[in-house]
């Protein structure tokens, strides 16, 4: 996993969103979607289709919407920025497997 750049951009985003003043269902929220990006990187990339990866990265990618959704809401600007950055780089490894 160490390796896996999309997977550690993704627990860096997961770690700074449980750092961001959100509260109630907003935090609740964002904290589930962040914590599903990489768990979802990580099981799509053990999928032994192609078919079944792209279907998982397009669900890491939907995660990562909420996050940004949230994150714009809340002016909280250097977790979109964060968060931006990843999405560049699953969209980056959802074309890859396309080819």
């Amino acid at each position: 996993m160490k390796n896996f750049r999309c997977y550690q951009m993704a627990k860096d985003l997961y770690r700074l969103v449980q750092t961001e003043p959100l509260n109630g269902e907003s935090r609740d929220q964002t904290v589930r979607a962040s914590l599903s990006i990489c768990l979802n990187l990580i099981e799509g990339s053990a999928r032994p289709t192609i078919k079944d990866r792209r279907r998982f990265f397009y669900m890491v990618l939907s995660s990562l919407r909420e996050v940004q959704a949230i994150s714009d809401l809340h002016d909280l600007e250097k977790t979109v920025n964060k968060a931006d950055a990843l999405g560049a780089s699953i969209y980056k490894l959802i074309q890859a497997i396309q080819t």
